[in-house]
């Protein structure tokens, strides 16, 4: 198959978000936008946010692009649930260094450079499926951005005022380089998570990752991917996926070992997130995984990837 050129709509991914978003029509007619999406989806094209003079930087937190991902020059027919019209245009998930305030995001943070250097059409920007507790730092960016072919996108910029969550840091002059179409995903970031029994409430139910175990779990670490990603034929990584990873971890007497997850969660929900439910205390110190086990929803194979574990601040 020659990438860019013959596609098939993956089952779930971020990009792609079949799965998470077509289960969710029928909420959608029963209920109407008004009921779930608030301000998980919008179309401003413009920079509504108030100037309140916040840093990019605080108490050793950055206000950061951590990547952009050009995942599919045309997004399917079931992307106008998530902002009507968005069939057809590109979609590009940016991950950024924390979690993003979704009441001061609109379509207007954003700028868009092609290798032309000419500016990308916005048309909206949600943060769906990504959507459970500790997800809110992946927002995807759709629009006439530049195609693949002729014109790639090349850069991303946030032009407005888009703060983090906790109200302390503002994103804008925040700015990253695009991976390409043909590009593969990897792992962007790694985390511990405080609490992994939280349940999501943002959006519709079929967005709710599934949860690590109840017994037996003394530590977990979310992983984010640049975009969604499932097995070669659409499904969900099972124990087979769960084995792949790999995580060093630091006992208190500072000897390093490598253990497996022994549950993998965060699975069902469509979105670039997996929760690695682990039975150890020893301080996670990182994560990796071997290429070619995880597509996109370009069908496009991951890359060897590892990454250094952040931990819970």
């Amino acid at each position: 198959m020659i990438k860019g050129i013959s596609k098939r709509t993956k089952i779930s991914g971020l990009l792609c978000v079949t799965a998470a978003i077509s289960a969710s029509v029928v909420w959608f007619i029963m209920y109407g936008p008004g009921s779930w999406t608030g301000n998980i989806s919008n179309r401003d094209l413009f920079d509504s946010t108030a100037d309140a003079g916040l840093p990019r930087e605080v108490n050793g937190k950055s206000a950061k692009l951590l990547s952009a991902f050009h995942g599919l020059d045309a997004l399917p027919r079931v992307s106008n649930v998530i902002c009507r019209g968005s069939e057809g245009n590109t979609g590009m998930p940016v991950i950024f260094s924390t979690e993003v305030d979704i009441s001061t995001m609109q379509a207007g943070d954003f700028k868009v450079t092609t290798r032309s250097g000419a500016s990308g059409t916005m048309h909206c920007v949600s943060v769906l499926p990504a959507t459970d507790p500790g997800e809110l730092r992946t927002v995807l960016l759709i629009g006439q951005l530049g195609p693949a072919d002729s014109d790639p996108p090349v850069r991303v910029d946030v032009v407005g005022h888009l703060r983090s969550i906790d109200g302390k840091l503002d994103f804008r002059g925040a700015s990253v380089s695009v991976t390409p179409l043909e590009d593969g995903p990897s792992i962007v970031l790694a985390e511990v998570v405080e609490d992994w029994t939280l349940v999501g409430t943002l959006g519709p139910r079929r967005v709710r990752g599934s949860l690590c175990p109840t017994e037996g779990i003394v530590q977990a670490v979310r992983v984010t991917w640049e975009g969604g990603v499932t097995l070669k034929d659409g499904s969900e990584p099972g124990e087979v996926e769960r084995d792949q990873y790999t995580i060093t971890v630091e006992a208190p007497d500072g000897t390093r070992r490598e253990v497996k997850p022994i549950a993998l969660a965060n699975l069902g929900d469509g979105d670039n997130n997996h929760m690695l439910c682990m039975d150890t205390t020893d301080r996670s110190i990182s994560v990796s995984f071997p290429e070619g086990i995880l597509t996109d929803p370009n069908d496009d194979l991951n890359p060897a990837t590892m990454v250094y574990v952040t931990p819970y601040r």
